[in-house]
C-alpha cells in the first residue's frame, strides 16, 4: 500500500517457501494458535456461510483460498493472471473479493511497473457463478476521477473496497486529489455510490485527508486502506494512515454519526485514532479486515505488520480477537506479540475435530 517501492517484487518474494498446515488425522488439535498465521500483506478474509474467503495478490495474479478454519488456509487457487498488455499488466496490489448478488467481484489496483508507481488504477473482475472458484470475467477500470464522462481523465486509485447501507452500494479507496508525476504524493479516502457493483454512480466525494498529529509526521502522509466494520445500526470505516514501509503504520477510523446520515456527505462522518497501533513487539500494523468466529460469538481483526523495525515491506499476516465499547465503538486492544498463545477462535477447535474424523 502507499508508496510501495518494490512492493510487487517482495510480494511475491513472500510467498515463497509458504507451506500449508498439515492437517492431517494424524496430528493433534490444539486449543491455542501464535501469531503470526502466515507470510504475507494486506489481508482480507470474508465469510460466507461456514467458509472463510481469503483473496491475496501473488506472481501478477489473484489467489484465493477457502477453508472452515479461520486461523488455517485451504489450498490456494489462482483465479486471475495480469494480462500481458493492458492497463492491468503488473502491480496487482491489495485484491478484495465480495459476494454481491450470486457473484464473486474482486476488486484490485494494478498498473505498470515503476518507480514511480504513478499509473495505479481500480479494475473489477466478475465471477461467472456463485462458486468463488469459478472462472473470472475482466469487468474493466472503474472511472475514480473527477469526470465521470472521461476515463482518459481517470486518476491514481488503490485500495478499493464496498458496503451496502439502507439499501445502497458504496465504494471507498484510497486515492490522489489529482494525477500526479510522482508516487510521492499524499493519499486520501473517496466514497462514491454504485450503480452496481462494476459502475460507480455520480461523482466521488472527498472523505478524509491526513490532517491529524496522529496521522502525519512522517515523510509521506496518508489514508489508505479503507475497511467497513458495521454493528448494529452503527458503521465504521477504519484505515491505515501514517507511511506504509515504516513501523509508525497505523489505524484510524470514520463513525457514521447516525444510521440516517448520508454517507456521501463528509460532515456525517466522525474521526478518531490512532485506534490500532503497535507497539515495542509489533511494528506497523495495517490494512486490516474483519470476520466472526466460526459460531459467530466473537469478532476477530486480522491485519499484517512489519517483521521488524526498519523501512521497508517485510510483513507478514496476523490476527486477534476485539470486544465493543458501552458506546458501541470497537476496541481493538494491545496488538499481541509474535510467539504468544492465543485462544483459536471460538468453535473453531470444534469444526477441526469433526473434519479428522470424517
Amino acid at each position: 500500500m502507499g508508496f510501495r517501492l518494490l512492493y510487487f517484487v517482495m510480494g511475491s518474494l513472500m510467498l515463497l517457501g509458504h507451506s500449508e498446515p498439515d492437517a492431517g488425522p494424524k496430528q493433534n488439535v490444539k486449543n491455542t494458535f501464535t501469531n503470526p498465521v502466515w507470510e504475507g500483506a494486506d489481508p482480507w478474509i470474508v465469510q460466507q456461510g461456514d467458509e472463510y474467503v481469503y483473496c491475496f495478490s501473488a506472481n501478477n495474479g489473484i489467489s484465493v483460498s477457502r477453508s472452515k478454519l479461520l486461523s488455517q488456509r485451504g489450498k490456494n487457487r489462482k483465479i486471475w493472471s495480469a494480462p500481458k498488455t493492458g492497463w492491468n499488466k503488473s502491480c496487482v496490489w491489495a485484491p478484495e473479493i465480495h459476494f454481491i448478488d450470486g457473484h464473486w467481484y474482486v476488486y484490485y489496483a494494478a498498473g505498470e511497473s515503476g518507480p514511480p508507481f504513478i499509473h495505479q488504477r481500480t479494475g473489477v473482475l466478475r465471477s461467472k457463478t456463485a462458486d468463488v472458484f469459478s472462472e473470472y470475467e475482466d469487468m474493466g477500470m472503474l472511472n475514480t476521477g473527477d469526470d465521470p464522462g472521461d476515463i482518459s481523465k481517470n486518476i491514481w486509485a488503490i485500495d478499493m473496497t464496498v458496503f451496502e447501507h439502507q439499501g445502497k452500494l458504496y465504494a471507498v479507496w484510497s486515492g490522489w486529489l489529482k494525477q500526479m508525476d510522482t508516487d510521492a504524493t499524499s493519499q486520501h479516502l473517496f466514497i462514491q455510490e454504485m450503480e452496481n457493483p462494476y459502475t460507480l454512480k455520480g461523482k466521488r466525494v472527498l472523505l478524509s485527508s491526513p490532517e491529524e498529529s496522529w496521522e502525519t509526521g512522517g515523510p509521506l502522509n496518508l489514508n489508505e486502506g479503507p475497511q467497513v466494520l458495521m454493528r448494529n445500526d452503527q458503521v465504521f470505516i477504519v484505515y491505515s494512515c501514517r507511511e506504509s514501509w515504516l513501523k509508525e503504520y497505523r489505524q484510524g477510523m470514520l463513525q457514521l454519526k447516525s444510521a440516517n446520515a448520508d454517507p456521501l456527505n463528509p460532515e456525517s462522518w466522525k474521526k478518531q485514532g490512532p485506534v490500532f497501533e503497535g507497539n515495542q513487539a509489533v511494528h506497523g500494523v495495517g490494512h486490516v479486515s474483519f470476520v466472526k468466529s466460526p459460531d459467530r460469538t466473537e469478532d476477530w481483526i486480522i491485519y499484517h505488520s512489519k517483521k521488524g523495525t526498519e523501512p521497508g515491506w517485510n510483513r507478514d499476516v496476523r490476527m486477534q480477537p476485539f470486544t465493543w465499547n458501552t458506546d458501541g465503538t470497537p476496541n481493538f486492544g494491545e496488538a499481541v506479540k509474535a510467539g504468544e498463545p492465543l485462544k483459536r477462535p471460538s468453535g473453531e477447535v470444534k469444526i477441526e475435530k469433526a473434519l479428522k474424523n470424517e
